[in-house]
């Protein structure tokens, strides 16, 4: 079976290894240029998508309140704690009403899931100063495109996707490729997250496992590190001068004031 990279579009001409996933064997394809590790073309995805949120994610609520922390110390770094954040491929709607009780001015994007907890806090080409898409690239069918998209809403961008080993192992040798739930249909490699930040002209900075930055201006990477380790421990300190929206927002929803004692 051949195959294009689809991340930088290097020909493939035959599958390096295969697996099963959801009862189907399928081809899986390392591309030495750039690093990805792809599937053959996903034809199970109506499936796999039967439920937007899979439901062997066990993590979502743990995930997302570790979440908070990291856009914390994103926005202390970048200088923009007042900033707008837009949660791309935002799920339920979770992380968008954490950061709002925190005070961040967060809003929510999601074409695939029906939003539960963030209503009337939906993207609409507001200006950004971050764009954040934790464990989403990992389901893009076309990356770059995905990408675009991103860019497009905030110059600065800051994903969570956990970076596959080398060399390359096997299906059941790693939990991340999701064969369970067939949603995972694509790996990075710091070399593929440094490829697309140069094609975006965008610099790169990662904890080499999870997170990673994709900002405008350049800073050094120890600050946003820093700052991360702290706001796992205290997020209250990046929150000084911030103000909870929980009331705000009551308002806003209710279209009356809120009787507060």
């Amino acid at each position: 079976m051949k195959s294009h990279c689809r991340v930088c579009g290097k020909a493939h001409t035959t599958a390096n290894f295969s697996g099963e996933l959801l009862g189907q064997k399928i081809d899986y394809f390392d591309c030495p240029v750039c690093g990805y590790v792809q599937t053959q073309e996903p034809t199970w995805l109506d499936k796999a998508y039967a439920s937007a949120i899979n439901n062997c994610d066990t993590g979502i609520m743990l995930r997302n309140q570790n979440n908070v922390g990291v856009v914390l110390a994103t926005l202390t770094a970048l200088g923009k704690r007042f900033g707008c954040v837009i949660d791309y491929a935002g799920g339920y709607g979770i992380l968008v009403r954490l950061l709002r009780d925190k005070g961040v001015d967060a809003l929510w994007s999601d074409p695939y899931c029906t939003n539960l907890l963030a209503i009337g806090f939906e993207y609409s080409d507001e200006e950004a100063s971050l764009v954040t898409a934790f464990e989403a690239f990992e389901h893009f069918v076309e990356p770059l495109r995905e990408v675009e998209k991103l860019f497009s809403i905030a110059p600065n961008l800051l994903i969570s996707t956990e970076l596959i080993p080398t060399p390359t192992p096997a299906p059941e040798r790693w939990w991340y490729y999701g064969l369970d739930h067939g949603q995972h249909i694509g790996f990075y490699r710091i070399q593929t997250l440094e490829w697309i930040a140069r094609r975006y002209k965008k610099h790169l900075i990662s904890d080499g496992q999870r997170y990673h930055l994709f900002v405008e201006k350049k800073f050094p990477a120890i600050f946003w590190r820093f700052y991360r380790k702290v706001a796992n421990r205290l997020p209250s300190l990046f929150t000084r001068g911030m103000r909870s929206k929980v009331w705000d927002d009551f308002d806003k929803l209710s279209g009356k004031l809120a009787i507060r004692r």
